[in-house]
């Protein structure tokens, strides 16, 4: 299945500034947004590296880029207007704004919390926004069927009004009770139709991905059911072996949940999820996550040499992510977060000694990058697509979403050498306080074309 395939189309919502905005009235008229002309950095498109390139922003979208002409000048371009605004980007990353496909939190807010603090979801997005992560699903974890549907409906309601988030992933109840990690056994469901109907009623067109455990009774059926209501069904905290995965992916599943975690481990006379992804003839994308702790550097380089253009990385990251150590809870069980590793806190009459299942992560989208070049050796390309392009295409967004290209909305990072986050722009606008030093573009322009426009 292709990633439009019996999948109806978003409805899209207009953009809206990333950053506090005075409205448009009698005191503050609209006036329409300056062009900006990024140059001198090294330009990272969905095909290559331009280095030492500019580019062209204008009307929240990306009008022009190329290849800077010797010495440096800014191109003779008649798209380029006189008065735009430069920014010299000397030799930093310029890449496309990240989308994470898999998130529950940042900040210290946890986006399960939607229906009793409304800025849950906001205040997390935030988190996540400064670190290079322009659109992304918001995540939902297993609760109380009855919980979980008033959840859903509060956090559709919220990003039904967000552009930076995408839609929604439930995660659970409908798992493995053998694979379930933080999710309570006590919760877990059979997806019956309608306990997933009533989940998707309540998700009001916003839900996007559920991840399931196909094995348990009425799996394959609800994989259908998810693919006819335009769903994505991705297979996760499951104990499904290779045949029953297959089966899955046969029916219209078309991603792994956090490829190794929550499910059973590769075995060479059953493979499982991951080798019946690898094998199924549809574009199945696998997550992964990134972080040093839930997959050795040498697994994510074997999950890039099985599905090269299908890998996808992912934060999971919990409301820990970039506050500090301490306590916490996710799906309603206590969670301690030590040097960064969330690990569920242990029951009172554990052994002493026992070390608790790692609870989601404290992850963000541009360390997962940084790490995927430096620690597992991709190269840049490969890993920024993977942060980018690849969850833009399982939701079909690509006309907007994932690439630097001429015609895409402008969400960009700008990134110093080792991938940390300068500055970060949302549909052409600043995303936050920091900016990159600026200034009105010179008067004086190269005549020649030479390096001229790619865009």
């Amino acid at each position: 299945m292709t990633e439009n395939q019996a999948r109806p189309e978003r409805t899209e919502r207009p953009e809206h500034p990333a950053g506090p905005e005075q409205p448009a009235g009698p005191e503050h008229p609209a006036r329409p947004e300056r062009a900006m002309l990024f140059t001198g950095g090294n330009i990272v498109t969905p095909t290559a590296v331009i280095p030492d390139g500019w580019l062209l922003v204008s009307g929240g979208r990306i009008a022009a880029l190329g290849t800077l002409p010797p010495g440096g000048l800014v191109p003779a371009d008649p798209r380029i207007p006189a008065d735009a605004e430069q920014v010299p980007l000397a030799g930093r990353w310029l890449l496309p704004g990240f989308i994470d496909l898999h998130v529950h939190g940042g900040g210290g807010a946890a986006f399960d919390s939607i229906a009793d603090d409304p800025t849950a979801i906001e205040r997390g997005l935030a988190l996540h926004r400064r670190h290079g992560t322009t659109r992304s699903l918001v995540s939902l974890v297993t609760a109380p069927l009855p919980s979980l549907t008033r959840t859903t409906a509060a956090a559709a309601e919220y990003v039904a009004g967000d552009p930076h988030a995408l839609g929604l992933h439930l995660e659970g109840p409908f798992l493995s009770e053998l694979r379930r990690g933080v999710h309570p056994a006590e919760l877990l469901l059979d997806p019956e139709p309608a306990a997933l109907q009533q989940l998707l009623d309540a998700g009001a067109g916003q839900v996007r991905v559920l991840t399931l455990a196909p094995e348990r009774p009425g799996g394959l059926d609800a994989v259908r059911q998810l693919v006819d209501a335009g769903v994505h069904a991705a297979v996760g905290h499951s104990d499904a072996g290779y045949d029953v995965a297959a089966a899955a992916f046969a029916a219209g599943a078309d991603l792994v949940t956090h490829a190794f975690n929550g499910m059973r481990p590769l075995h060479h006379r059953d493979p499982g999820i991951v080798a019946a992804a690898m094998d199924s003839p549809t574009d199945v994308v696998i997550e992964a996550i990134n972080d040093g702790v839930h997959l050795h550097p040498a697994t994510v380089r074997l999950l890039r040499s099985i599905a090269p253009d299908r890998l996808a990385l992912i934060t999971d990251a919990m409301g820990a992510a970039g506050a500090s150590d301490g306590e916490y809870r996710l799906a309603g069980l206590p969670v301690r977060v030590v040097d960064g590793t969330a690990r569920l806190v242990p029951p009172p009459d554990a052994p002493v000694g026992t070390v608790g299942s790692i609870a989601g992560s404290t992850l963000t989208m541009d360390r997962a990058v940084a790490l995927a070049v430096q620690r597992v050796g991709m190269p840049v390309l490969d890993a920024v697509n993977a942060a980018s392009l690849v969850p833009a295409r399982l939701l079909g967004v690509t006309d907007d979403y994932g690439s630097v290209a001429t015609g895409r909305v402008a969400d960009l990072v700008i990134a110093d050498a080792d991938f940390t986050v300068c500055a970060v722009l949302a549909a052409g606008r600043w995303a936050d306080e920091r900016r990159i030093g600026s200034g009105p573009a010179p008067a004086q322009r190269a005549t020649s074309r030479s390096g001229g426009g790619a865009g």
